[in-house]
């Protein structure tokens, strides 16, 4: 018996995307989906790509239209969900695709969003290395999920086993961030126009303003608390970083909007901690991510391109040593309304229900 559905802001790029994923999922079936300005249109008018669904329309985003499934998918701006998703039932599982609920800190909420405070759910990035393992160990069971900031993920994968492993400083990280402008929604706005970006490379949010950048630090000090070796493959080798990695991490995040409609090429960088050897650096990430579906580093000297990754719920790590400067360099690429958003949400969801990991879900992109 397939799991009934229902789909929030399913008229938005994240709920599409939801929905193409959700459409190939053998356990998952699509029952309800919701908008707002778009409610009582067939799905199909709005969302043309989505064939197999056309039998769906659109109705008003209310607890009452999302009750009585077994799984929501919330796909609204932030400072939507919050108050919504209270009046959903305990036992259904519910997954946010927005903001709401990433924020472990109240006053990071209001620092970088403001408004309303709903409270943290169990965060989904299953990779993620922390304290204990992995962050897949507290989505088993869990009945409420917050889907990840498409470039908060990005970063936190690409440094977190540098930093869980005590090879890189939890300090002076630097991000900086090709993204497409899908990443923003499908509001129409003046910076996102066709005529703005199209032979041009625009910055945004410069200076540390950027609302993923609380959530970067707090995914950093869960895996901070594990720090304590310098080299991952000698466990007698004791870390002269371990008590700088304890403390929260401090990033310099600059995203830079680019012609693509989709993608995120993510270069970040790190102080190298004294003495730690190339080949101790490459561990730490090979140690992390060796057995891991969606996320996988490249060979050295490999770096990867966001075309290789384009509708597959992947995260391509290069890695690289830059001796001369004293910093690690990875260069992560992602599609971001994949595996930074709904890709990561469909994951989630199936480790909470108990399903295979991988259902639903492909490795392979799309090119050219």
């Amino acid at each position: 018996m397939a799991f009934s559905v229902a789909v929030a802001g399913a008229s938005g790029y994240a709920g599409g995307e939801l929905l193409r994923l959700l459409a190939g999922h053998p356990e998952f079936e699509v029952r309800t989906v919701t908008a707002h300005s778009n409610a009582g249109q067939r799905l199909i008018d709005v969302q043309p790509s989505l064939r197999s669904l056309a039998h769906l329309t659109l109705v008003d985003t209310t607890a009452e239209n999302l009750s009585g499934h077994d799984v929501v998918f919330v796909a609204l701006p932030h400072g939507k969900s919050g108050e919504l998703t209270a009046h959903l039932p305990a036992e259904t599982l519910v997954v946010d695709c927005g903001a709401d609920h990433r924020l472990e800190n109240s006053n990071d909420w209001a620092a970088f969003y403001g408004g309303d405070y709903f409270g943290a759910w169990t965060y989904g990035v299953p990779e993620l290395p922390t304290a204990t393992g992995k962050q897949r160990e507290r989505l088993v069971g869990a009945r409420r999920i917050a889907a990840p900031g498409c470039n908060a993920s990005t970063v936190a994968l690409a440094l977190a086993p540098g930093i869980q492993a005590g090879v890189i400083e939890a300090q002076d990280l630097v991000a900086v961030l090709a993204v497409g402008p899908s990443g923003a929604g499908k509001s129409l706005k003046v910076p996102n126009l066709a005529a703005e970006i199209l032979g041009s490379a625009n910055p945004y949010a410069v200076g540390g303003t950027h609302r993923h950048i609380p959530e970067i630090v707090q995914s950093l000090r869960w895996a901070a608390a594990a720090a304590g070796r310098a080299d991952p493959t000698d466990p007698s080798e004791a870390s002269g970083a371990a008590s700088a990695a304890k403390s929260d991490a401090t990033i310099s995040f600059t995203p830079v909007i680019v012609p693509m409609s989709r993608g995120i090429l993510a270069t970040a960088t790190a102080r190298l901690v004294t003495g730690t050897s190339a080949a101790a650096v490459r561990a730490a990430w090979e140690s992390a991510y060796a057995d891991e579906p969606f996320v996988h580093l490249l060979p050295e000297g490999h770096f990867p391109r966001t075309a290789d990754v384009l509708g597959a719920n992947i995260a391509l790590i290069g890695l690289a040593v830059d001796e001369a400067a004293g910093r690690v360099v990875t260069i992560t690429a992602i599609d971001n309304l994949v595996k930074g958003t709904a890709g990561a949400a469909i994951q989630s969801a199936n480790i909470a229900l108990g399903l295979t990991e991988t259902l639903g879900l492909t490795m392979n992109g799309v090119a050219p």
